[in-house]
């Protein structure tokens, strides 16, 4: 990567930007499943809405766009997946049950990780868990 010189270096990070159909009502959900704090919102006069969240240190957008007239379904699945790495996996991931989503597989020990699966109310799928250590 290339590096340009500044006073104030901004460090560089990856947040994914999640397309749903209800911005807000996605917020709640997040808000209350995995206890993300939003820490910016945007609502334009048509009803356009983008939204960030933060989860202790991981970072993710919403948005919602009324002007196309057209929310595409999410990607989600086994095309994308969200890996929210936590200390507890186990508290978080019957957290996001409580709040509405649904288990893909639950959580447990392979691989080298204690790592459940889940899908939210809009079809995205999250691993919720955390590196075991060697």
């Amino acid at each position: 990567m290339s590096s340009v010189s500044n006073r104030n270096p901004v460090p560089t990070s990856l947040a994914p930007w999640l397309s749903v159909p209800n911005a807000a009502k996605a917020a709640t959900f997040y808000t209350e499943a995995f206890g993300a704090q939003e820490t910016y919102r945007f609502e334009d006069p048509s009803g356009g809405i983008v939204i960030k969240l933060c989860a202790d240190a991981a970072e993710f957008w919403l948005s919602q766009d009324s002007e196309s007239g057209a929310n595409p379904e999410p990607i989600g699945g086994e095309t994308v997946r969200m890996i929210l790495t936590v200390a507890d996996p186990d508290a978080v991931f019957q957290s996001a049950l409580r709040a509405g989503a649904t288990e893909i597989f639950p959580v447990g020990e392979e691989h080298g990780w204690r790592l459940g699966r889940l899908a939210d109310p809009f079809g995205l799928h999250w691993e919720i868990g955390h590196q075991l250590n060697p």
